[in-house]
């Protein structure tokens, strides 16, 4: 029995590019979950007769929600639900079993590399049918249909066991439960060369995989672990929990120290890796040498061909606007495009439905291919694989051979999280204003080149996206760039990208910050992060 219940909009349910994100608590008060979710039907032309993927990272209250979706689509008339067991799918196969399905979309729960549990963050959206995050245009229309609504359907019975696999009616419409891992895991087994990857284990490479108590775990316990034939226990936090075991998913130097400090122990294992709360970001590690996320999709995009899945070549490649131009200069060795793209991987999902960008990168750890439409990072993990089985080399070396054919970008990242947001948006704005009168200054040891703020014209559906962030170039190559970061729930998160480029192999230093000595000391003195905000140094460095 179909119900339909009164509503009125509520305020703030604006998705970003990453669809929506709050507090676990606000999710679960009746009706913000069902506002939302009868927004995202409305909003993309209804959901009668079409069939939805749902799936999480299997944080607090990703079970309910579950629920609640089953119930609003079969009481909007969809016909078939596809929902992967205990309703757990990472974000890339999730963005896999829409495609393979030839679904009309799917609804993700997860809030990515955010804290989860009853006072964490929760978050949901919306992937259209080709796997990827729903367009601006889709996004906008359910933001807009947000702001008028006034009922939502819903049916009026329990959803069926997602525990167990198999199919079960919900009045009108198919719920069918599947095995979440089996046809990713597959999939990863027809573009990388197993054979060689499971030889170099059975030699005695060791590997430590953090899935950090996050959705990886299983996936990486399969195909690491009983697909490749890594030693048992190489995959550790395997379990995914509601809280991530009271952890941080985010797969970077501080949030993943556990794994830093193995790495760079007296026993540490030939590579290790670790990835986020619903599985698309990744961290690379070998043996005492971090990868940053910007080197690593340049090594990547440089030696994606030693992959049986990318041997033809690559069509291009793409990277967000913050990340290193480490790829830039891949990219024109190669005589191969490179597009600089605004943040969000809507953007580069244009680019791999026309055929123009084979990889893509972003410099805040998410890498992917054409092979999902999201950014995928077990996929990073075993195409790193793939490289090492097939050259030989450790990590360091690979790295060490980059840096002196292309040179080395150094690169860090300076987060300032929960800035008050009044001040953070002043301090853009006011900083907008300056950028003109900036070019021929000196601060310190650096004079300003030009700054300017980035915009993307997209070179396949015509759109354009502005206001992407601040850019300050400097005489000696240098850039950093500011922007705030729609990925939090509270306050505002300043981000400060800082860049140097060095040629010489004779000069190259092994610690970025202080190769970033001069840029970070010019953009703290245009900027003035520490008299606009308070903050005398950032709260994360990467």
């Amino acid at each position: 029995m179909i119900q339909t219940i009164p509503t009125q909009p509520i305020a703030g349910q604006k998705p970003g590019t990453s669809g929506l994100r709050k507090k676990t608590p606000v999710f679960m008060e009746t009706p913000y979950l069902e506002n939302y979710v009868q927004s995202i039907f409305d909003g993309i032309g209804g959901v009668e007769g079409k069939t939805l993927v749902v799936g999480g990272d299997g944080r607090y209250f990703n079970d309910r929600a579950i629920g609640v979706i089953l119930r609003m689509a079969a009481a909007n008339g969809a016909a078939r639900c596809i929902v992967g067991q205990g309703g757990l799918l990472s974000t890339p196969a999730a963005s896999h079993l829409i495609r393979k399905r030839s679904a009309d979309g799917g609804l993700i729960l997860s809030a990515s590399h955010n804290p989860g549990g009853p006072e964490a963050d929760f978050g949901l959206k919306y992937n259209g049918p080709n796997g990827g995050p729903a367009s601006e245009s889709v996004t906008d229309q359910i933001f807009a249909r947000t702001l008028d609504i006034s009922q939502y359907r819903i049916w009026d019975g329990a959803a069926p066991d997602i525990g167990l696999i198999g199919e079960a009616q919900l009045g009108p419409m198919l719920v069918e439960v599947i095995d979440p891992i089996t046809d990713y895991a597959d999939l990863m087994e027809s573009l990388f060369d197993f054979p060689a990857i499971r030889a170099v284990f059975a030699g005695g490479f060791r590997v430590c995989f953090d899935a950090m108590h996050a959705i990886t775990g299983p996936y990486a316990q399969e195909i690491l672990e009983k697909r490749l034939g890594a030693a048992p226990g190489a995959v550790v936090n395997g379990t995914p929990s509601p809280d991530f075991g009271g952890g941080h998913p985010d797969p970077n130097p501080i949030w993943a120290h556990e794994l830093m400090t193995t790495m760079y122990g007296p026993d540490a294992p030939d590579f290790g890796a670790a990835s986020d709360g619903d599985g698309d970001r990744n961290m690379i590690v070998g043996r005492g040498c971090y990868v940053s996320p910007s080197d690593s999709l340049a090594v990547l995009a440089d030696l994606a061909h030693l992959a049986p899945g990318y041997a033809e070549g690559l069509a291009g490649v793409a990277r967000s606007m913050p990340t290193s131009a480490a790829v830039d200069r891949v990219a024109a060795a190669k005589g191969i495009d490179c597009f600089e793209t605004p943040t969000g991987w809507k953007f580069f999902g244009n680019l791999l439905d026309a055929g123009r960008a084979t990889l893509c990168g972003e410099e805040s750890a998410g890498t992917g291919s054409n092979h999902v439409r999201e950014k995928d990072g077990l996929w990073a993990v075993l195409l790193w694989l793939n490289i090492l089985a097939a050259t030989g080399k450790s990590v360091a070396e690979l790295m060490a051979d980059h840096w002196a054919r292309y040179g080395r970008n150094y690169y860090s990242r300076h987060d300032y999280e929960e800035v008050q947001s009044d001040a953070a948006n002043a301090l853009i704005a006011d900083l907008r204003a300056e950028l003109p009168a900036l070019p021929g200054k000196t601060f310190g040891a650096l004079t300003v080149e030009s700054a300017d703020e980035f915009s993307y014209d997209d070179p396949v559906d015509g759109s354009h996206a502005a206001g992407q962030g601040l850019r300050v170039f400097f005489t000696n190559g240098a850039r950093a760039v500011l922007r705030l970061s729609g990925t939090g729930t509270a306050g505002a998160t300043l981000r400060v990208y800082l860049e140097a480029l060095e040629t010489d192999p004779d000069q190259l230093q092994h610690d970025p910050q202080t190769a970033l000595k001069d840029v970070i000391a010019a953009i703290d003195v245009i900027s003035g992060i520490a008299a606009r905000t308070g903050r005398s140094k950032p709260d994360v460095i990467t």
